[in-house]
């Protein structure tokens, strides 16, 4: 038996007096037919999902049209044996759409120097503006701060540290914060021996930011034309897409924004959500019954333009010092070999 599909199985069963009729064993965790669907899609299509440089998509799927076709390591075979006769399915190569592994034609421009200002312009005429006003509330973390209770530690780098971050290669001072404390504590990859810090920030004004975390509804087109689906691949993609991000940043700093709202790049990692999830190939940000369910899935980081503490338009409200009290990995698995 797969012991990562076992420790996956137990998840989703409930622990009680059962004799299980394939095994002989009592007191396990028995599975309902929609559990083993669930946990053949989280195991074998979620467990196999190939990141590329933008997008991602699974290397096996299964359906019950076809038969199963691939080879699994001699110790997964007796628990393919029952899933295949379970629930009747067959497990197989996927060959996915191909937007999903980034052939997106408005990310493709996007990455085209000579052709990125006309996507550029589409982001700031499509995308809508966001306030943040007094009273809302974000977080920023530092590592040991060189005067931990002094306002100005927290306030953008100074001139000489520019240039790091989503943002950085812009040339313009960014604060980089989030009103989700978790993510804070994850986008400043903190480890079990750091000083840490966090400032509360509040803004003394409205501030008006271009809001890049939503979704847009409004797209009448197919993922391989959408907007939405360029920028949403745009912030799942690492630093290698931060001079595409940098940009849209120069452009809405001299359309007079403050600052941008974004998805964090470990909103799927805060949320436990699928990454590009689809149904029979078509995306849920797609399909309007499922938009408010990827809506959630967007956790939203805020970086503002400037120095915003010196300028006075944020205030520190309180700083704490933080203690990582415990880390707990909430983990499930996948075959191996299928790359």
């Amino acid at each position: 038996m797969d012991e990562g599909l076992k420790l996956d199985a137990r998840s989703f069963g409930r622990i009680r007096e059962h004799t299980c009729r394939n095994c002989g064993l009592s007191g396990g965790s028995p599975l309902t037919r929609q559990d083993v669907e669930q946990l053949v899609h989280r195991f074998f299509v979620w467990g196999t999902l190939h990141r590329v440089e933008y997008g991602a998509t699974p290397i096996l799927q299964f359906n019950t049209h076809q038969q199963t076709s691939i080879d699994v390591p001699d110790w997964l075979k007796e628990d393919v044996t029952l899933i295949e006769e379970t629930l009747g399915i067959g497990l197989f190569h996927y060959g996915p759409r191909l937007w999903m592994i980034g052939e997106v034609e408005p990310l493709k421009e996007l990455q085209i120097e000579s052709q990125r200002a006309n996507i550029v312009k589409r982001v700031l005429a499509e995308y809508p503006g966001w306030l943040l006003r007094p009273g809302d509330l974000n977080y920023r973390v530092r590592k040991a701060p060189g005067i931990p209770e002094a306002d100005d530690e927290y306030d953008s780098p100074p001139e000489q540290y520019m240039g790091s971050g989503r943002f950085g290669p812009s040339g313009i001072s960014v604060l980089y914060s989030s009103p989700d404390l978790q993510v804070c504590l994850h986008e400043c990859r903190v480890s079990a021996e750091d000083e840490l810090y966090v400032a509360t920030l509040d803004p003394t004004k409205t501030l008006r930011l271009l809001n890049l975390s939503v979704i847009l509804t409004h797209e009448e087109t197919s993922e391989f034309e959408s907007l939405d689906m360029a920028m949403h691949m745009l912030f799942m993609a690492g630093n290698h897409s931060y001079d595409i991000a940098a940009d849209i940043a120069k452009a809405a700093y001299k359309s007079g924004y403050d600052g941008l709202v974004y998805p964090s790049y470990f909103s799927t990692l805060r949320t436990g959500m699928l990454p590009l999830a689809t149904t029979y190939g078509i995306s849920h940000r797609r399909i309007p019954e499922y938009q408010p369910i990827e809506q959630l899935g967007a956790v939203p980081n805020i970086a503002l333009f400037g120095r915003p503490i010196e300028q006075n338009l944020l205030k520190v409200k309180c700083i704490n010092k933080v203690i990582l009290r415990q880390v707990e990995y909430n983990a499930h698995f996948g075959p191996v070999g299928y790359t």
